[in-house]
């Protein structure tokens, strides 16, 4: 009999409890190190929009294993990732963690900061700016967008500012490139010992473009500075990990059609639903949710681009 009713409580208590609540209980990222080079490892990301169903999992996060530390690179878009990305870290290497690096302002770099709250967290001073002044803002989105993956997830500010240079981190010689284009502020962190360059927030691999804080022409400027330099091995925000400068290419030619394309049709007088619905090239088709962020970053740069085309008349 007591069997049976504590059987009968608990499930009433399964019955009684939120949806959200029983789903947590068995989420996890189940986040795995992949060695790139030596002492090199990525968490690679879905390339997919932020989900419900993959608690906004679609960032390559990374790590340097170090004789000094460990190095890591973001921390991803909750607690919950930046928790399950420690632990991991832990099964590859002993080592302690010696400091983080965020490369921008958006959700997936650095809202899994409160796991490394007991060590330096640095990011260029306009990425930090950022991260204070919307940091709530994107954090109250994601909770909206990804629902219980955010349990206890709160904004941390980096504290270190990232000025630009070249540091050595126990035999690793890191070159901090201080960018923007896709943000107003993206840390660039090329590893000159390997040729391993993580490449913030500039780089997408067969993964359509972000733009909801991009600057086309300065962005452009930026993969120039990265194609000089001389990479081994690709790791671009979100999208595909390569052996090549690929990816740099691919980014470049989508975002020169992108703006050429919205200046066009400003210049043509078409309005904003009509621009959405032009065609994109057959060579983009590689590129994953491709119509659903052209058809954002029509919404997120046309106006500003008609105000500029179009002569203003008294």
């Amino acid at each position: 009999m007591r069997g049976t009713l504590k059987g009968a409580v608990g499930l009433l208590c399964l019955i009684l409890m939120p949806a959200g609540a029983v789903q947590a209980a068995g989420r996890t990222y189940g986040l795995e190190a992949r060695r790139i080079a030596a002492d090199t490892y990525v968490f690679e990301g879905q390339a997919e929009h932020f989900t419900a169903e993959n608690g906004g999992n679609i960032l390559n996060s990374g790590f340097i294993v170090t004789d000094d530390g460990v190095i890591v690179i973001q921390t991803g878009p909750s607690r919950r990732y930046g928790e399950e990305m420690r632990a991991a870290i832990g099964r590859v290497t002993p080592r302690p963690i010696a400091k983080v690096f965020v490369s921008n302002l958006h959700p997936d770099y650095f809202l899994g900061s409160q796991a490394f709250a007991d060590v330096p967290v640095a990011a260029l001073p306009g990425t930090i700016d950022g991260i204070r002044s919307e940091g709530p803002a994107v954090t109250e989105n994601m909770y909206r967008l990804i629902g219980d993956w955010m349990r206890g997830t709160e904004v941390v500010v980096p504290t270190e500012p990232v000025l630009g240079a070249t540091v050595v981190y126990g035999g690793h010689r890191l070159r901090l490139m201080p960018l923007d284009g896709h943000t107003a502020a993206d840390l660039a962190l090329f590893d000159e010992t390997t040729g391993v360059l993580f490449a913030g927030g500039l780089v997408f691999s067969d993964r359509t473009p972000t733009t909801p804080h991009a600057d086309i022409a300065r962005w452009l400027r930026a993969l120039d500075e990265l194609e000089a330099l001389d990479i081994a091995v690709l790791v671009p925000n979100h999208g595909t990990v390569r052996s090549d400068e690929a990816a740099i290419g691919q980014t470049r030619d989508y975002l020169t059609w992108l703006d050429a394309t919205l200046r066009g049709a400003a210049e043509t007088g078409l309005d904003m639903n009509e621009v959405m619905a032009i065609e994109i090239p057959a060579r983009f088709a590689v590129l994953n949710v491709l119509r659903e962020e052209f058809t954002r970053s029509v919404a997120h740069l046309y106006p500003k681009i008609e105000q500029s085309v179009l002569p203003r008349v008294n």
